[in-house]
């Protein structure tokens, strides 16, 4: 099926540029389809290492890195998932500060995950809320859409705090 796929976007990205004849010289076919390919299915993948996440509570913290992630399978963290992390912009006067090392519930990930019910829940965004040792909540508030998978995951003091919970 994978090669009917790319089969199949390949005869697209010829289509668009069919019209355009040798004016596009130096570019292979290969570059063709690659560039078809990967504009048209982006894959979204696992919050691993590296990754740089929106913080949506007002504890203080914009934006964090992820160092690593906890109790999860080898890939990386999906949503409701512990992760380590480090911030990498604070607001000045918040309860946490940047290059501080923190823990964080993810709460929304741009990977689809499916439900129960056989619907597929996905985000724009990768989101974080940031959590102590103990896993309560350092912030009093949490911003944004929340997704009822957290109930699973024993984080139901992220869904009290949460203003809409999908």
């Amino acid at each position: 099926m994978a090669a009917g796929l790319a089969s199949k976007c390949s005869r697209v990205g010829r289509s668009l540029l069919g019209g355009f004849g040798n004016n596009l010289s130096g570019l292979s076919s290969a570059s063709h389809e690659m560039a078809s390919s990967t504009f048209l299915f982006q894959q979204r993948t696992f919050i691993q290492m590296r990754t740089v996440l929106k913080v949506v509570d007002n504890s203080g913290a914009k934006k964090v890195m992820c160092i690593q992630a906890l109790k999860a399978n080898k890939k990386g963290a999906r949503l409701g998932d512990t992760i380590v992390a480090s911030v990498k912009e604070a607001h000045p006067n918040g309860k946490v500060k940047k290059g501080k090392v923190v823990y964080g519930v993810v709460v929304r990930a741009a990977m689809q995950r499916g439900r129960c019910d056989g619907s597929e829940v996905k985000f724009d965004d990768n989101a974080v809320v940031l959590v102590d040792k103990q896993g309560q909540p350092i912030g009093t508030r949490v911003f944004g859409p929340v997704p009822h998978e957290l109930r699973k995951k024993k984080h139901v003091k992220i869904l009290s705090l949460a203003e809409h919970i999908a």
